[in-house]
């Protein structure tokens, strides 16, 4: 089932004809969260493959519209399609008083529980953790009360055999799944094969960070340090710093240098202000400085990046 992201929204506070408000699907081994829900967010859903009920987790980063304006709705259509599993929603205080007011005075009576989660401190924060993922919080720096998220997928201890390894020894299932516990292997004449030299260690955690809306600190480099994918604010271009500054927001040079010092795999480019038609050049920027940068766009669906390549895995006898 994988680890990756599906980008429902890549745009910033005015959704665009092709950018919509902020909000993304994070599926880790079909455990499905949604992080943000701006304007318009079920009708993306809709037009992604993602099936609105199987979400079962929801992190609002904070309370500006275009990041929490589509969940009302969204919340409305799981119960009118006979939702009745619970629904965990994350955020800053304030969110729980908005939805119940609005289900009040609608006199919506919902099929399901919502459980609501505060967040809050000052540092990085564990909220959430299941036979799936773990899910950390931490404060950024926007204009209000805003967290950003590192997803995290549990440890896998199941060893894989080394590529060619089965053709080279005609492993039988049985053998194979021994070595994969552990075991050496012995061949036909004696000799023994050390496990080392036969499995190739586990490939390393993975870890997503969204950190949007945000301006450049430094303080986040020990947070975000050796992420996966860094998916990180980038409203504006270096030649509007200052404004990006007064609004508490990031640019294509901040956004790069964050990733480059904080040493992450791969950054993704997300919330681009709907000035800009094109965004190559913002892409380019960024590129400059930390080449393996992408662009979200919306239903583009991005797979969370490993070190280790599938091709070093043999793959070819399964465990019994």
């Amino acid at each position: 089932m994988g680890f990756f992201v599906t980008v429902l929204g890549s745009g910033a506070a005015i959704p665009t004809g092709h950018r919509s408000c902020s909000a993304q699907v994070v599926n880790v081994e079909g455990f499905k969260i949604l992080i943000d829900a701006g304007e318009g967010v079920q009708n993306q859903i809709r037009r992604s493959h993602v099936k609105m009920q199987s979400i079962s987790t929801i992190l609002i980063s904070h309370l500006h519209g275009d990041h929490f304006f589509g969940l009302p709705g969204l919340v409305s259509s799981m119960h009118l399609c006979g939702r009745t599993e619970p629904l965990d929603i994350f955020a800053p205080q304030g969110l729980e008083e908005v939805l119940e007011a609005i289900f009040r005075v609608s006199n919506t009576q919902l099929n399901f529980q919502i459980n609501y989660h505060t967040l809050s401190g000052d540092t990085l924060c564990q909220i959430l953790e299941n036979k799936k993922c773990k899910i950390s919080s931490f404060p950024i720096y926007h204009s209000i009360e805003t967290y950003g998220f590192i997803i995290e997928e549990e440890k896998k201890n199941r060893m894989v055999l080394r590529r060619n390894v089965c053709k080279q020894y005609n492993l039988t299932d049985d053998e194979a799944f021994k070595i994969r516990q552990g075991f050496d292997h012995t061949l036909p004449d004696g000799t023994v094969i050390p496990n080392g030299e036969l499995v190739q260690p586990s490939k390393p955690v993975r870890r997503y960070a969204y950190c949007c809306d945000t301006s450049y600190s430094e303080a986040l480099i020990p947070i975000l340090k050796g992420v996966s994918m860094l998916c990180f604010d980038c409203t504006f271009d270096s030649k509007n710093a200052d404004l990006a500054i007064s609004k508490g927001h990031g640019t294509t040079v901040q956004a790069a240098t964050l990733a480059k010092q904080s040493e992450v795999l791969q950054l993704l480019l997300t919330h681009f202000s709907a000035r800009y038609k094109d965004i190559t050049p913002l892409v380019d920027e960024a590129q400059a400085i930390f080449p393996n940068t992408i662009a979200a766009s919306d239903l583009s669906v991005v797979d969370v990046p490993t070190m280790l390549s599938d091709t070093d895995i043999d793959t070819q006898i399964d465990e019994p």
